[in-house]
């Protein structure tokens, strides 16, 4: 439980949606060397008029994906608190409630895919897409890969 929590501090934070931020900016700067904001613009290579477009759509939904992330953390800090006495009822809760974040961050990139495609056009709002869907991909590995199966623990202290 402790590298869970460990992992959590160090890759989201667990304090406020800026900690979050910054902590992605690290992660992504150590993956990339660069903040996440400079990895998109760099691949996405958007003229100043798109550019222009761009921006405020991608600041809104930066602020809503890292609002809807805070959602993530307190699932994973409730999984952290009751790993060693989960039940039936609270690992259905759970799972529950980390499939709605998965709905809910999969339709905030779709609207946001949407907006960018009547902005920027669709070729550079697919590139967007693939490109946040990368990068979160690699960030929940790296939580993944820090907690543990359900059970997992128990089977390690019995060897």
């Amino acid at each position: 439980m402790k590298k869970i929590l460990f992992i959590l501090f160090s890759i989201l934070g667990l304090n406020a949606v800026a900690q979050t931020s910054v902590d992605e900016i690290l992660l992504i700067q150590d993956l990339y060397g660069k903040s996440k904001a400079d990895v998109v613009e760099e691949y996405l290579s958007l003229s100043d008029t798109q550019a222009a477009a761009f921006k405020p759509i991608y600041d809104k939904y930066e602020a809503e994906r890292k609002a809807l992330s805070q959602q993530k953390i307190m699932i994973l800090e409730d999984y952290a608190k009751n790993y060693a006495t989960l039940s039936d009822a609270k690992a259905t809760e759970l799972t529950a409630k980390n499939l709605k974040y998965d709905q809910d961050s999969q339709k905030l990139l779709s609207k946001t895919h949407s907006k960018l495609v009547k902005a920027i056009g669709g070729i550079n709002a697919a590139k967007f897409v693939q490109l946040e869907v990368y990068l979160q991909v690699t960030i929940r590995a790296e939580i993944q890969d820090a907690i543990p199966f359900i059970d997992e623990l128990d089977k390690t202290k019995k060897h």
